[in-house]
């Protein structure tokens, strides 16, 4: 009974240490002063709920519930205790604190880039809501506007659907404001390409249009005072009977080359012919990307199939070298590839007739223009014929101007100028006189030398040449409509030119 005695005292002080009391339920006493009857009566071997001590002189009652005891054979009592959950979840407390610390953490590094994100998305609303402007003025007014307008307003939208790309892979929760921004840059998208096909269908009328108010507005500037004296009558197209170039028109932009933006270096123009001055085919040739190698060109019947993009005949040829290229009369005139040899090509079947060695030219980056390689060898067409604009070694890089024959491209005359070629950035003929330009700045070039093979002169000029992109690759003059036809970063620019009426 003793043994008993002593499993029921255990049981309190166990249950005791469970609930983190710091003494047993009972007071500490041998096993040889429990003599009370009601302690023990009251165990039970084998029972399992509603066990307790019962109350005694100086005891403690406690009700025990869930163990079992039972007194084995060598006299020993054993116990089995379930014990209610109510023990402090030490570690469970341990695992959040690290887990909230943790997700404050990332909550922090999130929260960082949100601000950020917030920040881009601010400045390319500014930026969308500025092309939104200017589109909307496209809309109401598409005269003044050019394809390269529409090329560098497709570029920033461009740069913006990267962004919102980006944005939508990164931002963590709520995308709404940046699928809104989507939606609007596509619409944008949508809209500059709707507006720039409806420039090109427009533009031709629009600029007829152009013409005949910048005529009408002439009339009525001559005719407000009585005693205006009278303005000498324009010159005849073709006709040399003035005193030279005085001023050059702003450039227009007619469009980007046919093939792309990537073909930076070429040459443009429209084909002259004495016979037929007012008739000839425009002709695009962009080199390759490599700057040097001339392997396509194409051919227009009009301006509204160039700038339409439409009734083209594409040609290939396997040896022109640099921009230098002009068309006299249905031929094309190159420098042949690797040579200092020049080739007459018809274009009615695209064959090379004639091919003639320029007498001491440099070739092959010698003496090459400004900013410009692989033409040191610049053929040129005006009211008087073809002429070729190079340098010799003679000439220690000085610019030499011949006239050819443009049947066999036998040198007729030579002219030796005291202007050092590779100092200058392109060159042009008008009615024997060579103008050569010179780069000032991104923006403009200068009309700063000319050399007059009718008299031997040459001088200074100052005519400031605005341009669209930073190089001017070559510049060709068409006599009957008196133009220049400049190849600029890939783009095709027109300039007219203003001459002195007064003959010299």
């Amino acid at each position: 009974m003793t043994s008993g005695l002593l499993c029921f005292l255990a049981l309190p002080f166990l249950l005791g240490q469970a609930t983190g009391d710091l003494e047993p339920l009972i007071p500490r006493t041998t096993s040889s002063s429990f003599s009370d009857p009601v302690l023990s009566s009251s165990f039970i071997p084998g029972s399992s709920s509603n066990n307790s001590f019962g109350p005694g002189p100086g005891s403690v009652t406690q009700s025990l519930s869930n163990f079992t005891g039972f007194e084995d054979d060598h006299g020993t009592c054993q116990c089995s205790v379930t014990l209610p959950d109510t023990t402090f979840p030490v570690q469970r407390v341990e695992h959040l604190e690290v887990t909230a610390h943790i997700l404050s953490q990332k909550f922090e590094k999130e929260l960082s880039k949100v601000r950020e994100y917030v920040q881009l998305i601010s400045v390319y609303e500014k930026k969308l809501f500025n092309l939104t402007v200017r589109v909307e003025i496209m809309e109401k007014d598409t005269i003044s506007y050019t394809e390269l307008d529409f090329e560098l307003i497709k570029i920033e939208v461009k740069e913006m659907e990267k962004l919102i790309t980006q944005l939508k892979g990164s931002v963590v929760g709520s995308t709404t404001i940046v699928d809104q921004l989507e939606v609007e840059i596509r619409n944008m998208t949508l809209l500059v390409e709707k507006l720039e096909t409806l420039d090109k269908n427009n533009v031709l009328a629009i600029r007829r249009e152009i013409l005949a108010l910048k005529t009408r507005l002439k009339e009525c500037e001559a005719s407000k005072g009585e005693n205006v004296p009278a303005t000498p009558p324009p010159l005849a197209p073709g006709s040399c009977g003035h005193g030279g170039v005085v001023n050059i028109s702003k450039p227009t932009v007619v469009q980007l080359n046919w093939r792309g933006f990537a073909y930076k270096y070429g040459a443009w123009g429209r084909d002259y012919s004495p016979q037929h001055p007012e008739g000839g085919l425009y002709w695009v040739a962009p080199l390759n990307t490599d700057g040097r190698i001339l392997e396509y060109y194409r051919l227009h019947n009009t301006l509204d199939d160039l700038l339409l993009y439409i009734n083209a005949r594409d040609l290939r040829i396997s040896y022109g070298q640099g921009s230098g290229t002009a068309v006299y009369n249905n031929y094309m005139y190159v420098n042949w590839y690797n040579t200092g040899n020049i080739a007459k090509i018809n274009l009615s079947n695209n064959r090379a007739e004639v091919t003639q060695t320029l007498p001491n030219a440099a070739y092959n980056n010698r003496f090459s223009y400004a900013n410009v390689g692989w033409q040191d060898i610049d053929l040129a067409v005006d009211e008087k014929g073809l002429w070729v604009i190079y340098s010799t070694e003679a000439s220690t890089g000085n610019m030499v101007i011949s006239k050819l024959n443009d049947t066999t491209l036998v040198v007729l005359n030579t002219w030796y100028t005291r202007q050092y070629k590779p100092s200058v950035s392109n060159a042009f003929m008008v009615c024997g006189v060579l103008y050569a330009t010179r780069t000032l700045n991104t923006k403009q070039e200068e009309i700063f030398y000319y050399y007059d093979t009718n008299s031997g002169k040459e001088g200074r000029l100052d005519i400031t040449m605005h341009k669209m992109q930073e190089r001017v690759q070559s510049i060709n003059y068409h006599p009957f409509e008196q133009k220049l036809f400049v190849y600029n970063d890939g783009y095709l620019l027109n300039y007219d030119l203003i001459f002195n009426q007064e003959p010299k």
